[in-house]
């Protein structure tokens, strides 16, 4: 999901244990200062598989329909081009002497598309953050509503759960990797290796040096985005179990107003799967996932 520390997850991943990206790289920006470690094409071609649909990334009511099956007849059809894309899958399938990386939040919606037609099975590092982090982060870069970068939150990681099933998954969080840099790479990078069976990276141990350069917390944004955005005085709105709290947002709207109740559902759901997967329970074969059709209803006044 967008927001959620991809970009430093990516760049510890690149510039610490050497994987490859293959191809020209998004610039840095003033939101993301360090740089994305996205490529160029295929960020353009992740849009294109969203536009030709009438969809953007942002879209949360029309990224849920998003179908990769008529994508990838689209493909084939000749209605979206291959030449780019035959492109970046031929550095995907090729040899090398280092893991590759392909790293786009888009790529959450679009996974299937490219799976199919990768000569292997990828690995998956699932990152995820607080849900009214990614939501506050939003609403600062791209003036979002609340509810609908929770919607989004919500999209992007139950269609990455769905679509990670049966692949080889290493899962940490943004809160670790800045918190205990060393020892959750570490880790992320050993699973990679010895569970996922990727390719050895040229540095097998990631030194502080690396971390110093790169990790800096003050632009993780919004990493306190929970505590800005919530009132803590009020008893807690709903408490689900181990610790995982949601607590009354501050909203922009009256209580009991459409745009209010939209905000409060989606918050709940959000924090629902967010405590899933602090607990662990969400990577479960038998988790039921949340029904995105839901995010679309109309709400509906509670009663006094």
């Amino acid at each position: 999901m967008h927001r959620s520390g991809t970009s430093m997850l990516s760049g510890l991943l690149v510039k610490g244990f050497g994987y490859e990206i293959g191809g020209d790289e998004l610039p840095a920006q003033e939101d993301n200062v360090k740089g994305f470690f996205e490529r160029n094409d295929v960020v353009d071609v992740n849009n294109l598989f969203l536009n030709t649909q009438n969809t953007t990334w942002d879209n949360h009511e029309r990224i849920i329909g998003f179908s990769n099956q008529l994508a990838k007849r689209q493909l084939e059809s000749g209605v979206i081009s291959t030449i780019v894309f035959d492109e970046i899958l031929q550095f995907y399938n090729g040899e090398h002497d280092a893991p590759y990386l392909n790293k786009d939040p888009r790529a959450c919606l679009t996974l299937p598309i490219w799976a199919k037609y990768l000569s292997h099975r990828p690995a998956i590092v699932f990152t995820y953050r607080h849900p009214l982090e990614v939501a506050m982060s939003l609403k600062k870069r791209d003036n979002f509503p609340l509810s609908k970068g929770l919607k989004l939150w919500i999209t992007y990681n139950v269609r990455t759960l769905q679509y990670t099933t049966g692949y080889c998954l290493v899962v940490t969080n943004v809160n670790a990797i800045i918190h205990n840099t060393l020892e959750e790479m570490q880790r992320v990078s050993d699973e990679l290796l010895k569970t996922c069976h990727v390719l050895s990276p040229p540095n097998k141990i990631l030194t502080n040096s690396v971390v110093e350069g790169f990790v800096d917390v003050s632009l993780q944004h919004n990493t306190n985005g929970d505590t800005e955005q919530i009132n803590a005085t009020l008893t807690p709105l709903k408490d689900f179990g181990n610790r995982c709290i949601a607590q009354h947002l501050k909203s922009d709207y009256p209580e009991e107003s459409s745009q209010r109740i939209v905000e409060v559902d989606a918050y709940l759901l959000a924090m629902q799967l967010y405590c899933d997967f602090e607990s662990g329970i969400a990577f479960d074969e038998e988790y039921v996932l949340p029904d995105l059709s839901t995010l679309n209803d109309a709400p509906k006044l509670r009663s006094q």
